[in-house]
């Protein structure tokens, strides 16, 4: 998978709400109204990344989550990270 250039992540990113180039990654974060929603979104996105066969860095607090997207193979972001945050976009809004 060709990694993008920064150019073209910025395009990218134009399409997603919240979502920005961070240190070779694309980066965003969620608040829940308590531990139970967030963990619930979580797994629901688990299930999705392994459908993609791609994986997220996040971290969870109580009800708070942060996700970071590359994609290690091309050692930055490809079409897989923005594939992948459209899905979690989906999974959010539904």
């Amino acid at each position: 998978m060709k990694k993008l250039s920064e150019k073209e992540i910025e395009k990218h990113l134009t399409e997603l709400d919240g979502w920005e180039l961070v240190d070779r990654a694309i980066e965003t974060s969620f608040e829940f109204k308590n531990f139970k929603d967030a963990f619930s979104v979580m797994t629901r996105i688990a299930f999705e990344c392994e459908a993609q066969n791609h994986h997220p860095d996040w971290s969870n607090v109580y009800n708070s989550l942060n996700i970071r997207l590359s994609t290690h193979d091309a050692d930055g972001v490809t079409e897989k990270d923005f594939k992948l945050a459209h899905s979690i976009e989906e999974i959010i809004e539904s």
